[in-house]
């Protein structure tokens, strides 16, 4: 689902590089674009989204959670963030998520510090938070006049035109 859904935030991205430069729309204004004064930017919701997928996954399997790295604010390094995490998943061994039901989690949520099992973690926490933060940087670029619809979020739907 991690993978799928970096490949999603990915096309999002594209299409929102392809709509400022067809509109002449600075690309640090799509970046800064936040839904609410007291809400993150896109660039950083992005960012989020995309570490929530380290943060989920790399626990279940009993790793640490690797170092986010830095990426330069732009699409080009948005991109290059997303494409790490794709390949830190893939190189996830699939039968190591085998004993993750056996697991307890500690997660930090904000200042809050939660305890809880496996299935909790990924169910209840990281994904919803993953879906938030991805579903926050698609209304953004709605916002900012980007033409994605669902289609571009989920990469099922087709409509006519």
């Amino acid at each position: 689902m991690f993978l799928r859904y970096l490949g999603q935030l990915q096309h999002l991205l594209a299409r929102a590089q392809e709509h400022a430069a067809l509109t002449g729309m600075p690309e640090q204004m799509l970046l800064d674009a936040a839904l609410a004064p007291d809400m993150l930017p896109f660039a950083t919701q992005v960012e989020v989204a995309c570490n929530f997928t380290l943060r989920a996954t790399f626990p279940l399997v009993g790793l640490p959670i690797p170092a986010y790295g830095t990426f330069e604010r732009s699409f080009v390094g948005l991109q290059q963030r997303l494409l790490r995490a794709e390949r830190l998943l893939a190189e996830l061994d699939s039968a190591a998520f085998d004993a993750a039901a056996a697991r307890t989690i500690q997660a930090e949520a904000g200042q809050a510090i939660h305890t809880m099992t496996a299935s909790e973690y990924l169910l209840h926490y990281a994904s919803p938070n993953f879906f938030f933060h991805t579903t926050a940087a698609f209304a953004i670029l709605r916002q900012q006049g980007v033409p994605v619809g669902k289609a571009d979020f989920d990469g099922y739907h087709a409509y006519g035109p």
